[in-house]
Parts: structure tokens; sequence; C-alpha cells
């Protein structure tokens, strides 16, 4: 999958900008401030119909604006428009493609896979467990659209269910305690869905973690990532006598507390270098290391489930590199797909990985320019 043409209409600092890119490696150069973020947040956008680090969609309009639209062209067996427009008046985000509006995002989710690399990749490996989770369900739902589609029904039955327990808790009213038999029962079937295919991703999910790493290091550091939840078995049966003799357990804690305990939103999962948790134990470098081989095995991970090529989002990951993890990681990039680094220090280009295909895309106050 290409992405071969991308307009800015008022997005941010651009008012009228476009672009035309590489199918290898597109640099795109700018100091801080200048626009050039805004372009990968623009491609996000037009993949996944949110913002590249889940800010409110009103702070991406462009100050002498009050609404802002993204258009970008795709190839691949054929082409496809992927159009998104919002209205900062009305607060609305409207989603098209091939201009017929887009309802359900979770069908939307998965046609243009998108993988990144950002500043904010630190919280996976050093951050609290929501935000692993967050990776690992991410991947996940580009994968499956019934995965998506399971995690949204799931957090609903958590809201519906918190406040159930609460009531119960304030109230102690008995028909509310057995409405809670039925909100278990959803609970159960939902979360035991989530459990089985997390528990199936971890497993495929280290062989590409392993290759990933391989490249970007020798051998002398081996990574590892282990899934803790209440079981480990895929087997649904399995899963579900577990998932609801836990529930049985604690269920007078639920009720005094007010909140749900146990469940798919609760679990975590550990990164490891040599046997060692990476969170405790890693330095910044194998933090930073850890955190872009994940991106690569999300990667290729995307590309052998889905039968085609993620687009590959990198912002400004080099500056925090040695010379020798830079130059690995740029080589492999020749194994991946189209791929946009965002750069600040133009000094260390020449240790990057670099071909005639390749396209070099200056920013500087919006506009673009090409070398």
């Amino acid at each position: 999958m290409i992405l071969e043409e991308l307009r800015l209409i008022n997005f941010r600092l651009h008012t009228n900008t476009k672009l035309k890119f590489s199918d290898k490696i597109n640099y795109i150069v700018g100091g801080n401030g200048q626009g050039k973020t805004s372009i990968l947040e623009a491609i996000y956008y037009i993949c996944t119909s949110k913002g590249l680090n889940q800010n409110n969609d009103s702070e991406a309009v462009n100050f002498n604006s009050n609404s802002f639209e993204i258009k970008g062209v795709f190839s691949d067996l054929t082409k496809n428009e992927s159009r998104l427009f919002y209205s900062a008046e009305n607060k609305k985000k409207v989603l098209y493609l091939d201009e017929k509006q887009v309802f359900r995002i979770s069908e939307f989710i998965g046609k243009f896979p998108v993988v990144t690399i950002t500043q904010s990749d630190h919280e996976i490996t050093a951050g609290s467990p929501a935000e692993r989770r967050k990776f690992v369900d991410s991947v996940i739902s580009q994968a499956s659209n019934t995965y998506l589609k399971t995690l949204v029904d799931y957090n609903k039955i958590l809201k519906n269910r918190a406040a159930l327990l609460n009531q119960i808790k304030e109230t102690g009213r008995k028909d509310y305690i057995d409405e809670l038999d039925s909100w278990n029962e959803s609970l159960i079937n939902n979360g035991t869905y989530l459990l089985k295919n997390r528990n199936q991703f971890v497993e495929e999910f280290k062989l590409y973690l392993d290759n990933a790493y391989k490249n970007i290091l020798d051998e002398n550091e081996k990574p590892g990532i282990e899934y803790k939840t209440l079981c480990s078995s895929i087997e649904t049966e399995e899963i579900k006598n577990i998932f609801q003799k836990k529930l049985a357990e604690i269920k007078k804690e639920e009720i005094i507390r007010g909140v749900n305990l146990i469940g798919p939103h609760r679990d975590d999962f550990i990164f490891y270098i040599n046997n060692l948790e990476i969170k405790k134990y890693g330095s910044q470098g194998q933090n930073k290391t850890f955190q872009v081989a994940l991106r690569f095995g999300e990667f290729f991970y995307l590309k052998d489930k889905l039968g085609k090529t993620p687009v590959f989002l990198m912002d400004d990951v080099f500056g925090e590199l040695d010379t020798q993890r830079s130059e690995r990681i740029s080589s492999f990039l020749n194994k991946t797909g189209q791929t946009f680094i965002t750069m600040t220090d133009f000094t260390r280009f020449g240790e990057l990985y670099k071909s005639s295909e390749d396209k070099l895309i200056y920013v500087k106050k919006g506009e673009v320019s090409y070398a």
C-alpha cells in the first residue's frame, strides 16, 4: 500500500499544502514548530480518523479558520481516497472513503494500516499497564475488525457495570444485585474473546519482536514479552470458567468498592531483555531500542495478517539514538515499505541509508519544498 498524494487545508500551519511522495523513504526536514510533524499527523488522521497524539481535534485547526480538511490518495490493487473534514464550529468530524461517508469507524480501521514511532512510545515500556494494553489493542484492532468492535463493547459494559456497582454500594438494593448477574454474563463473553485473542497475539508476536531486535542489534540481547492475565489459555471454555470463578470470588469486594476489579482492563504486558524486566532494569538506550523493535514487529505482523504493507511514520527517532543503532535501523527500513521520517538535525543525514528513489522534503512555516 502506497500513499501517493496528500493535501492539507487549514491544518495547523498548513493552509493549502499539496505533497507527492516516494514509495520508498520520505525524509521530512525542518526546525521545531515548522509543520513537519503535522504531515505525519495528517497521514495518521486519514488512516485512523484520529490525531497522532490523541489531542483534541479543534487544536489542529489553523488559527485563521474554523475547520480543516485532509485528503489522501492510496494505491494498492486499486486507488482509494480517504478524506477527513472537521468543523470546529459544530465540533463534528466526518470521514469519507471514496466520497462515501464512513459511519462505523470500526469498519474503516485496518483499511489503510499505519505504524508509528513517536516520542510518546516511551510510555509503552516505561509507563503504566494501560499504555501497554493500548499498544497491544491497537495492533490487534488494525488486524481484526471483530476485535475492535468487541473491545468497544467491552468498554461500554465496564462503564455500565461500574455505575451499577456504585448504585449497589450506595443503596444495597437486591434488584440491582440481580441485574449485576446479567452484566457479568456480558462481561465474561466479551472479556473472554479479548483474552483469547491477546494470548494468541503474544505467542505470535514474540517471533516478530525477536526478528526485529536481531535486525536492530546483534544477538547479545534477547527480547521477551509476557502477558499477565487471569488466564493464559486460548481455549474459550477454560477462560470463561476461570473468569466466572474469579468474579464470584470478588463479588463482595467489587460491591464494597463499587468498581470493576478483574478482566482484560486490569491486565499487563511485561517486556524483558535477557530475562530482566526492562521497565525496572533497562537503560534509556535499551528502552528506546525495544520501543523501535516493537514497532517494527507491529509492521511485519500487520503486513502478514492484512496482506498489505502498512505506512510507516517515524517522528524524530534518530535524534535519540547513537550512530550504530541509527545506521542499523535505517538499513532495516530497506526491508519495509513506504516510510515517512521527520528530522530536525540534518547533520546526521549522512549516517542514514539512502537510495535514489527516496525523497527529501523541506518544511518551513507550513510551506514545503523538495530537494
